[in-house]
């Protein structure tokens, strides 16, 4: 299968018929909405809070907490999805999500101590509904030992970098010319949305595993399921250092409404890398393909540091972007092929609440770096972040299976 030989395929008539799968049009499109509420939720805080307290170092430490509590978290709720479903367990979650971020934004604009901001970003965090996880899930039961579950995870790649090349622009687009919690307030709107519509979806949800099978520690303690988690860590840091230092560098050209659009371009160019990505078969392994898409992010953010106007900025900020749709698909192709189908939730989650971690990892740092030099200080976090990503998909490839 295309998930042991690296043969990640194919042309957009693969698509469509991934697409055809029974019920999957119908699931895809639900998370949709959704998936764009999520690639909005961590620079909504960061307009948020900083918004209201003028520091980004505050503003990162928010986020930050928000993403430690999703890191902690989200493995924990996933247990729960693996035993009980995800049609019983994701209203909950949305409903205790959104309660988390009214009062964060209500307690934010009330002038709040930070130490109350980053315990209320902590509630909101760890209530995050896992939409990827749950829908890489959906995927994995309709198409599993097909050749088609790798080309249908490299459509959710696709989907991911839509998400985060119009998120992040709508968050800038109404935090600047509206207020600064507007962006917030959008993104839990659009995540509501879409995770009620996607729990009706009951036919294409994974039955719930057996009493047991679920809390088996031992089905995810694999070496190279471990590098996975890792390589996440190192992508979060990436992208946590990367939206505060493209929101500060937009701000001190004068030019805030940039912040969204700036940070959109990455995911602009991964999206056309990934259809690049998904059109022509791929001979070469997929361990030797993670390290390569990791080394091209590291290389690539060289470029950022030397950047002083925002026209240069957007150029520089293609480049990583070359290497996102792919590493997301191969994350998501080698995990598979790694854990038991029982804690497949888990395992999905797992990953994301690496990327969670390093993320509150990246905003807190770079918040503080940028507060106190410059945003070109942040882009070397990103540097940093990105080199070690590579450290860890090498480790992966050494791994073995």
């Amino acid at each position: 299968m295309p998930a042991l030989t690296g043969r990640i395929g194919a042309p957009s008539g693969t698509y469509a018929t991934v697409l055809r799968t029974p019920g999957a049009w119908k699931f895809y499109l639900a998370a949709a909405p959704a998936r764009i509420g999520i690639a909005m939720t961590g620079l909504g805080i960061v307009w948020l809070v900083h918004g209201s307290t003028g520091s980004y170092a505050a503003a990162g430490t928010v986020t930050g907490g928000f993403a430690v509590a999703e890191a902690i978290a989200g493995p924990q709720v996933a247990r729960l999805i693996d035993r009980f479903g995800q049609t019983r367990m994701l209203p909950i979650t949305l409903l205790a999500h959104a309660i988390a971020v009214a009062l964060l934004i209500g307690l934010t604009l009330a002038g709040a101590p930070l130490p109350v901001l980053i315990a209320t970003g902590f509630l909101a965090g760890g209530s995050l509904p896992q939409i990827g996880a749950q829908t890489a899930a959906r995927w994995s039961h309709a198409l599993r030992d097909t050749p088609l579950l790798s080309s249908a995870f490299a459509l959710e790649a696709l989907s991911v970098g839509v998400a985060f090349m119009v998120g992040p622009g709508l968050v800038g687009t109404v935090s600047s010319f509206g207020s600064p919690a507007a962006g917030s307030v959008l993104a839990t709107s659009l995540l509501l949305a879409g995770g009620f519509v996607l729990a009706l979806q009951r036919g294409t949800a994974p039955p719930p595993s057996p009493p047991g099978q679920h809390t088996s520690a031992k089905r995810l303690l694999h070496k190279r399921f471990a590098g996975l988690v890792g390589t996440n860590v190192g992508v979060g840091l990436f992208f946590g250092s990367m939206q505060v230092s493209v929101t500060a560098f937009a701000v001190s050209r004068g030019t805030p409404g940039l912040a969204g659009p700036l940070y959109s371009i990455t995911s602009l160019m991964s999206l056309f890398a990934g259809l690049a990505y998904g059109a022509r078969r791929w001979r070469t392994a997929p361990e030797t393909q993670f390290v390569i898409a990791f080394v091209w992010l590291t290389v690539s953010c060289v470029p950022l540091i030397a950047v002083h106007t925002p026209l240069a900025a957007a150029l520089a900020l293609t480049l990583p972007g070359v290497a996102i749709a792919p590493f997301q698909t191969l994350s998501a192709v080698l995990a598979e092929s790694t854990v038991d189908t029982a804690v497949l939730t888990q395992a999905f989650t797992w990953l994301n609440s690496g990327g969670a971690a390093g993320l509150a990892l990246g905003s807190a740092f770079a918040g503080w770096v940028v507060d106190g030099h410059s945003a070109q200080y942040g882009f070397v976090v990103a540097l940093v972040a990105a080199l070690t990503a590579t450290v860890m998909a090498v480790l992966v490839k050494l791994s073995g299976r």
